[in-house]
């Protein structure tokens, strides 16, 4: 894994933090981003990007790789030659599209103060800036299945987000009927079969769900968020997805000058500089 390893850092070097959509923080011996920048934006711990480099972690995830090359902006044959470089076929259509293009990157980038995450078309986690993990909690530990919207909700532990009874029935049959359309899109994708074998085997609610046809969608609605710190918040949730590239970008705004938009603000500055700190 020497080339990989070799082959981030060259890449990471190429890469300024303005044009990865952090700030350049004053003097810097290199004009590159450092580790623990790229950790950051890649949702991966430091040890792990130095032990990539210096060629002591073997066999990175596709996921892994797939969010350094987003973490790096890196676009066509780069990102397949980095994926190549890992032993990994880079994804093809027959996959559930994880790429977000650099012009998405870029549109998110001007929504810093805004929380805001990207899932893919199985309601997988891609990426989450700092205010939605200040609000919903930091994704950055969650590996795997927990990163996948049905199973948090259907089997692990759930959301900040809380449901009237009414609501969470129709919540669930959203989240199932689109992962149906999602298998039906993409029938050989490897990952999404095995989540689904593990939510049959796992969850009741998500069988019966499954095999009744129910169906539904995840649209845009007012949510309610128990947080620990600030209390209770009441927000827009806008679903928007992405032309060619079977994203969802969900977005968490307030009504201004309302109570929720100053618990929102307070919320996105504590828990940035928690996160950066």
């Amino acid at each position: 894994m020497a080339e990989f390893g070799r082959a981030v850092r060259r890449y990471r070097d190429q890469v300024s933090p303005e044009a990865a959509g952090l700030p350049a923080g004053g003097r810097r011996r290199a004009a590159g981003l450092r580790r623990e920048e790229l950790a950051l934006l890649a949702g991966i711990s430091v040890d792990y990007v130095t032990r990539l480099e210096q060629g002591r972690a073997a066999n990175p995830s596709g996921q892994v790789v797939e969010a350094l090359a987003r973490a790096l902006r890196l676009e066509g044959p780069d990102r397949a030659h980095l994926f190549r470089l890992a032993g990994l076929d880079p994804p093809g259509p027959e996959a559930v599209p994880t790429h977000i293009p650099p012009s998405v990157l870029r549109m998110l980038d001007r929504l810093a103060g805004t929380p805001v995450a990207v899932s893919d078309a199985s309601w997988t986690l891609l990426l989450a800036n700092p205010p939605y993990a200040a609000l919903m909690g930091d994704p950055s530990g969650w590996r795997g299945f927990e990163r996948n919207g049905v199973w948090r909700n259907l089997v692990g532990t759930g959301t900040r987000v809380r449901h009237t009874p009414e609501a969470r029935r129709d919540f669930e049959v959203a989240l199932v009927s689109e992962l149906r359309v999602t298998a039906d899109r993409y029938p050989a994708d490897l990952r999404l079969q095995r989540l689904i074998a593990e939510l049959r085997a796992r969850s009741e609610r998500f069988v019966e769900l499954w095999d009744s046809g129910a169906v539904g969608r995840n649209e845009g609605s007012r949510k309610i968020v128990d947080h620990p710190l600030v209390g209770t918040l009441e927000l827009d949730c806008d679903v928007l997805t992405v032309a060619g590239s079977d994203l969802r970008i969900l977005v968490y705004t307030a009504i201004p000058g309302t109570e929720d938009a100053e618990r929102l603000a307070l919320l996105t500055v504590l828990g940035t500089q928690a996160l950066v700190g």
